[in-house]
């Protein structure tokens, strides 16, 4: 495993470098194949919807599909997300949505990272993008971390490190994007900022050791100077519930198209 930073060490302009960089994959467009991952954000999870899979279809991933089928319309999304999933279960099995008698928008048995190699593998050369989304599961909210909250980025980035390393491996070639960090204590929010930045940090450092890319949230859901814009694009605020509406997924969909570096077109 890769060594990386500690999450106190947090370098400027991280993420603002790694959404101008990535591999050369980016630049021939997505393939056959857009393999979503990761947690209840990559299944389009908001409160006050049915359990169906179907009812979820305002997700990032369905816009972000939407945008990649301007250059690829025959792409075809695979979507693993598992409400409730962290990088533990992400890597040894026991999705929560699962536990509870829930369904997937794509079913798949044991670990979802285990499903994810196995794809890649029968499907060589033919996935990209592949989207990441997890550290809401793992961390919550980080002020109740105390003071074990730089330790506990720590250990999440090197779980993170693990897994995009695998993904690499199992497709060199493909354009990884994996989600970036963003302020969920609008309550709190000056306390709160610099542990929330040492993360979003944190997870650029690991993505680029995996030649990986993030999509800027950041700066979506809680700008410098703006620390209400969370509230107008997720349901922090009026439900005490994280989840972005429809506007946010179509905001973070809009950040992992930046990210990409695929050409825009009409």
């Amino acid at each position: 495993m890769r060594g990386y930073l500690t999450a106190g060490t947090a370098l400027p302009m991280v993420a603002v470098v790694l959404a101008l960089s990535g591999n050369a994959a980016g630049k021939k467009g997505p393939r056959s194949y857009y393999l979503a991952l990761g947690d209840s954000l990559a299944y389009g999870i908001q409160p006050g919807k049915g359990g169906r899979p179907g009812a979820f279809d305002t997700g990032y991933v369905d816009p972000f599909a939407a945008r990649l089928r301007k250059l690829s319309p025959k792409i075809k999304v695979v979507n693993y997300g598992c409400p409730g999933e962290s990088s533990v279960t992400f890597s040894r099995g026991g999705c929560p949505w699962l536990r509870e008698g829930q369904k997937l928008h794509d079913p798949f048995r044991g670990a979802q990272l285990n499903a994810a190699l196995s794809f890649l593998r029968a499907h060589k050369g033919k996935v990209s993008p592949i989207t990441l989304t997890l550290w809401g599961n793992d961390l919550g909210p980080l002020s109740a971390k105390g003071k074990g909250a730089p330790r506990a980025i720590a250990s999440f980035a090197s779980r993170l490190d693990s897994i995009l390393e695998q993904l690499r491996k199992a497709a060199p070639t493909a354009e990884i994007i994996v989600t970036g960090a963003w302020n969920l204590e609008a309550d709190q929010f000056t306390r709160t900022e610099p542990l929330y930045r040492s993360l979003d940090a944190a997870i650029a450092r690991t993505a680029a050791a995996s030649r990986a890319r993030v999509a800027n949230t950041y700066a979506i859901f809680t700008p410098p100077g703006n620390v209400r814009r969370v509230c107008v694009l997720t349901y922090i605020c009026a439900m005490g519930d994280p989840h972005p509406n429809d506007a946010g997924y179509r905001a973070m969909a809009e950040a992992f198209f930046a990210a990409s570096g695929y050409p825009r077109k009409p």
